[in-house]
């Protein structure tokens, strides 16, 4: 039986992919190891809340928007000085500010952060240099963060995990009947929020050119965020409604990697979005050049990493694969191989603990 001051993971809601992946892998690793671990979640939506619960795993849900606000963080103040957490573990760059709060209620406790994307900004600077640890995805984010302040001995540089995380079990029909997509056709998913930085314009723009010369392709688009609205306009302009679906959670996600062809990314997203969670079901990637980008892809063997200039690289890149079953088959292989030989679970919890200092 697990005893003792628990581990307090801090996350908005995510769905099983990217970061999501990889807070369910943490959040069971932790347990396996007979760590006593709590899930405090500051948002609505997604769907690795109700996963790790069905496994056992406590949760507190503190969020009642689909963004972090004064009243989750005041809940999350108040769950840190009832538990006094061993550790404050957040995940993303939105629950700085309310790990760094939630500290102050907790008696002895640690502030980490799982951080997957360099900052931006003085203020996000100024919050990282007052985490008691940094944990980076990569060596070029920690180096960013080091750039910004935070003292070199307080950041760890974990690279990411995968698996390949269980779904519903749902047929290809079944999955075109709940999402509404045509059984028939290719299918292609990008997972990102709904962001400038995620520069969905390239993507929007890269679909509008698939679709002239394939007719058989339809795109899924996961995420939320300020530019819904913006995006839904430039894509009814661009006439793209039959081409691409926008969901703002991905319960499914599992099982729609299970029968996409390819996944692709066209800006900076922490873990590059779903490029890891494909490639691990084997699937070739294609994503504008950015950091996750160069961490999760092997350009050339697991997939195309293309410059943002010239646009049109993007939408070539991806209709070089599609009409290729040789290369496709090709990058898919070694996408599968890249993924269990760089990105093992295992290793990422053995490390994390290690940074974290906590036993193994």
């Amino acid at each position: 039986m697990q005893t003792g001051r628990p581990i307090l993971l801090v996350s908005r809601g995510l769905d099983p992919v990217g970061s999501g992946c990889e807070l369910e892998l943490i959040a069971a690793g932790l347990a396996a190891a007979g760590l006593p671990v709590e899930l405090a979640i500051t948002t609505t939506r997604g769907s690795v809340p109700e996963r790790l619960a069905a496994r056992g795993c406590v949760v507190h849900r503190l969020g009642r928007r689909p963004v972090v606000d004064a009243g989750s963080t005041v809940r999350l103040m108040g769950l840190a000085s009832r538990l006094r957490p061993q550790v404050i573990l957040g995940f993303g760059r939105s629950q700085i500010g309310p790990v760094l709060v939630a500290r102050r209620c907790a008696v002895g406790s640690r502030a980490a952060m799982r951080v997957g994307v360099a900052p931006s900004g003085y203020r996000q600077a100024w919050m990282l240099r007052r985490l008691d640890c940094v944990i980076a995805t990569s060596p070029a984010v920690a180096a960013a963060c080091r750039r910004a302040g935070v003292v070199p001995a307080r950041t760890a540089v974990v690279l990411p995990g995968i698996a390949r995380l269980d779904g519903a079990g749902l047929s290809r029909p079944e999955v075109a009947a709940r999402l509404g997509l045509d059984v028939a056709k290719h299918w292609t998913l990008a997972v990102a929020p709904l962001e400038p930085a995620s520069h969905l314009q390239r993507l929007l723009w890269a679909i509008d050119q698939l679709g002239v010369v394939r007719k058989d392709v339809q795109h899924v688009l996961v995420g939320s965020g300020p530019l819904l609205h913006a995006i839904w306009r430039r894509a009814r302009a661009q006439e793209l409604a039959e081409r691409l679906l926008i969901l703002p959670r991905g319960d499914l996600l599992p099982d729609l990697l299970d029968q996409a062809v390819i996944v692709w990314q066209s800006g900076e997203v922490a873990l590059g979005g779903c490029l890891l969670d494909g490639m691990a079901r084997g699937l070739p990637a294609v994503a504008v050049e950015s950091e996750a980008a160069r961490q999760a892809i092997s350009d050339g063997e697991t997939g195309r990493i293309v410059p943002p200039v010239p646009e049109t690289e993007f939408p070539r890149r991806v209709f070089g694969i599609l009409e290729d079953n040789t290369l496709a088959g090709r990058y898919a292989a070694a996408a599968a191989k890249r993924a269990a030989a760089s990105f093992g679970a295992d290793r990422m919890l053995t490390e994390l603990l290690t940074a974290l200092a906590l036993p193994r």
